[in-house]
């Protein structure tokens, strides 16, 4: 659930709610004709963070009980609201999903050492949600420590996910297979860790068996496969398998046979000699594998072994194929066998033939991620997709609604018959590689390639723009974008006009990220009153300078503005500014180089 702080409903009869600092005491008084459990009970049914944070704003019992019912909270900025406002407001909480760095962290705009650490976090959670279960994190700070004092201070914890996050190794997760015995799911996706050794899978008790879900693709040590397949084999409920680049094919195999009942699994390395008895049988185990509906991993693969795959694809909903530099004949042979895809991540390494293999074969597709198979800056780029291949994929998938397309070339024309052929886009991250890129056909700016994506897609929610852009393209976005949540913008604009229409218009803009564009002062101060209904903005490589950013903070002294200062600035430019709303005041962590205004 999303966590906020409405504005405090009146009265109510039985337990004292903690007084929001938004609170409004002209509040109309208004009481709930149900008797409160009855009215717990009701709520704790509701899924939807947003329909949540609606009902706690009816009256103060549905305030109320609204606060004692829920079991899980989402913090999609880890300052926006202390640990301890957290706790008094939500007492009986489970679950937390909580994330910290800003999204260019992935991209190496957010220095070390920024911020983002969870251990105040673990501290008053271990004393105030002594019945924790489950914790994910994204983008946060993480120690070893900090490990060890999740996994003695909950003893009834289940689910553990890491996904982008630093500061830990290898030491902390025997922490967490040491101590937890009721853990369902550990999830190592994607982190700075530093890999010591696969000593810690070793370190779950000899009679644990309630593991649910094991992800462990992204660490590079070995680990004691021994202890991985007696793992395997008690844990009759896992789900979820994803294994490291280290692990053989006759390994796999090996874990297949204990786990025919996989629903995702992540292979590891494919590129061993097999022979043809190995052949058959990792084939024949594939094919027992009935509930199998996600794939993954492929780290290197060669096109002997892909037929191998074959009898598991026919129930895929999912491939995730994003770490194999597949050509576009391997990648058709394979998409004839996977009829009920939804789901496709692949490398621009298919080609636009590879892309037209996707039009032909996967018309219940929904989400299409094509990343590069190299550096996207390099200089000369030896292969990529182009706008051929998108068009191709939206003639034949009609119900495609998500798109992360890298690619290197487009056309106006070519993006207004996508949109035309898939309206119903709700994330549109569309990134031409070389910079500032016109349509290479008629050498106009992309104007009129996101005006048609915000034209024809109302249900749109995320964008990314790239290529040449005026300020006309965020004309269009704040004209036409009225559902857009968030918005990346790199290298585009002419001028403040493009910023100032974006906060003018876009009613639900949530995160406005934006870097390298020529946006100052006065695109900045346009619209104090966006920023309240906004969770962050992003600024780097802009025309901001620090008055600006002063004249903002002393405007909306309930905004957190924080700029960060690279070495060699003279002090007078905001080299990198990031503005978010928070209840907590300043954060009391930030470096020396994080300027808090």
């Amino acid at each position: 659930m999303d966590f906020s702080l409405p504005t405090e409903p009146m009265n109510h009869k039985r337990k004292n709610p903690d007084p929001s600092p938004d609170s409004d005491e002209s509040t109309t008084q208004l009481s709930s004709p149900f008797p409160d459990e009855v009215l717990e009970r009701v709520l704790s049914l509701l899924n939807s963070r947003k329909d949540r944070n609606s009902v706690s704003l009816v009256c103060k019992d549905w305030y109320d009980a609204e606060r004692w019912s829920r079991t899980h909270v989402f913090i999609g900025n880890c300052y926006s609201v202390s640990p301890e406002i957290l706790t008094r407001r939500f007492p009986n909480i489970r679950s937390v999903t909580l994330k910290g760095k800003p999204r260019f962290s992935d991209f190496d705009l957010v220095p070390p050492k920024w911020g983002a650490y969870v251990h105040s976090w673990l501290l008053v959670f271990a004393t105030k949600y002594h019945f924790l279960e489950e914790l994910r994190l994204k983008r946060m700070t993480v120690s070893d420590e900090n490990l060890k004092l999740l996994a003695l201070s909950f003893p009834n914890f289940k689910a553990l996910s890491l996904l982008s996050c630093d500061g830990f190794s290898t030491d902390g997760l025997a922490s967490i297979t040491t101590h937890c015995k009721n853990l369902t799911e550990l999830d190592i996706q994607e982190n700075d860790i530093d890999d010591k050794s696969g000593k810690w899978l070793s370190c779950f008790p000899e009679n644990f068996m309630s593991l649910e879900v094991l992800n462990f693709a992204n660490l590079n040590s070995d680990v004691n496969f021994e202890a991985l397949e007696r793992l395997v084999s008690r844990c009759k409920s896992l789900k979820v398998l994803k294994v490291n680049e280290n692990m053989t094919l006759e390994q796999l195999h090996r874990l297949l046979v204990l786990a025919p009942h996989l629903r995702e699994l992540g292979t590891g390395s494919l590129l061993q000699e097999l022979t043809p008895r190995q052949h058959s049988e990792l084939k024949s185990a594939f094919n027992n594998c009935k509930n199998l509906n996600m794939l993954s991993g492929f780290y290197e693969v060669t096109s002997i072994f892909l037929p191998v795959l074959y009898p598991a694809c026919t129930s895929l909903t999912f491939l995730n194929l994003s770490y194999a530099a597949l050509r576009s004949d391997e990648l058709s042979n394979l998409l004839v066998h996977c009829p009920l895809l939804q789901r496709l991540w692949v490398l621009d390494s298919v080609e636009d033939e590879g892309l037209e293999a996707v039009g032909s074969n996967c018309p219940l597709l929904e989400e299409l991620r094509v990343f590069p198979a190299s550096d996207p800056f390099e200089d000369e780029i030896l292969h990529g997709v182009t706008e051929a291949g998108f068009l191709a994929v939206s003639y034949g998938c009609k119900k495609l609604h998500y798109v992360l397309y890298f690619c290197r070339q487009m056309t106006n024309a070519a993006v207004a018959t996508i949109v035309q052929n898939c309206p119903d886009f709700t994330h549109f991250r569309l990134c031409i590689m070389n910079p500032r890129q016109p349509d290479y056909q008629t050498n106009e700016p992309m104007d009129e390639a996101f005006g048609a994506v915000v034209k024809t897609c109302t249900k749109l929610r995320r964008l990314a723009v790239s290529g040449l852009l005026t300020d006309l393209t965020f004309e269009y976005i704040g004209k036409y974008a009225n559902n857009l949540e968030t918005l990346s913008v790199a290298f585009a604009g002419s001028s403040d006009r493009g910023m100032e229409c974006v906060l003018k218009g876009c009613p639900k803009l949530r995160k406005l990220e934006i870097r390298d564009c020529p946006f100052g002062n006065a695109a900045l101060l346009s619209s104090f009153r966006k920023y309240e209904s906004m969770r962050s903005l992003w600024m780097s490589g802009c025309k901001v300078t620090m008055d600006g950013c002063r004249l903002l903070a002393q405007e909306m002294p309930r905004l957190n503005v924080e700029v960060i200062r690279e070495c060699g600035n003279d002090g007078f430019q905001a080299d990198k500014l990031y503005v978010y709303r928070s209840v907590a005041g300043p954060r009391k962590d930030a470096p020396s180089f994080v300027l808090t205004l």
